[in-house]
């Protein structure tokens, strides 16, 4: 029987949707999933500390991360400031018991905000227990045109942060090397969003397996090196044609992640 391992596979409320922040913790508590990172976002139940402890309450599910609003749907969620919203989601994840907030790369256009962006990140990280994890992002693209949307870099490991997240389904987009990406971000590797990707100028979010990034070396690799952080399972269900649809997507990449890992915890020691 395959070892069990202390990497613990939460449920991103993102991959419900359109379905809501709370289906996201009902889903996760029924799958048997270990906890939930909270994608802030329009849901005003996402942007609600005591509701979010409720759910978790009810349902048995901890709140393990908390993704800052930086998307640009959200760019008016919490506050127009970026910096405000990164307080803002380090209080929530404080409050919630949760481990770490996810934050992307600022977009071009917030000059301001990309210029002091890397000190300020440092300047936050040293002020809570919280880990800020900048996430790997990727070039927009159309037709043969590309455009480097984010500052300082869509490749974050450019840059000197405490913590990273790396996003296979970004990487895929990327057309970049997940493995040796994960390589250089070395021991700084704090969050892993595990979803799949072709290498489309789409952003898939495949449920892993179905695409071509190396999702299961990747999980080898984080057993291997006795990663602390978590796996968050961030996978798009908009074309589910059913809830039960989508759960059985849901479920289909938990029991990948869980394979996985606990098949590496056999075959390879732990550090």
């Amino acid at each position: 029987m395959a070892e069990p391992t202390d990497v613990r596979i939460a449920l991103s409320t993102a991959s419900v949707y359109p379905e809501s922040t709370a289906t996201a913790f009902e889903i996760a508590a029924r799958l048997g999933y270990d906890g939930v990172e909270v994608m802030v976002w329009t849901d005003p139940v996402s942007q609600d500390i005591e509701a979010l402890r409720r759910l978790s309450d009810y349902h048995g599910v901890p709140v393990l991360a908390v993704h800052a609003p930086c998307l640009l749907i959200t760019q008016r969620v919490w506050s127009t400031d970026p910096w405000v919203k990164l307080q803002r989601a380090r209080a929530a994840a404080e409050k919630l018991g949760a481990s770490t907030v996810v934050v992307h790369p600022p977009f071009r256009w917030q000059r301001q905000y990309a210029r002091d962006f890397v000190d300020g990140i440092w300047r936050m990280a040293n002020e809570t227990d919280v880990r800020f994890a900048v996430e790997n992002m990727y070039p927009w693209r159309y037709r043969d045109r590309e455009m480097l949307a984010y500052a300082p870099d869509w490749d974050v490991t450019n840059h000197d942060y405490r913590h990273f997240t790396i996003d296979l389904s970004h990487a895929a987009t990327a057309r970049t090397d997940a493995l040796d990406m994960a390589d250089r971000m070395g021991d700084r590797l704090g969050h892993v969003h595990l979803a799949d990707g072709r290498g489309s100028a789409k952003d898939e979010h495949l449920v892993p397996g179905r695409g071509t990034q190396p999702c299961a070396q990747l999980l080898e690799r984080l057993v291997r090196t006795g990663f602390d952080g978590h796996v968050v399972i961030e996978v798009n269900t908009r074309r589910a044609m059913s809830g039960a649809e989508r759960e059985a997507d849901l479920a289909e990449a938990l029991e990948f992640t869980r394979k996985h890992l606990a098949a590496a915890a056999v075959r390879v020691p732990r550090r």
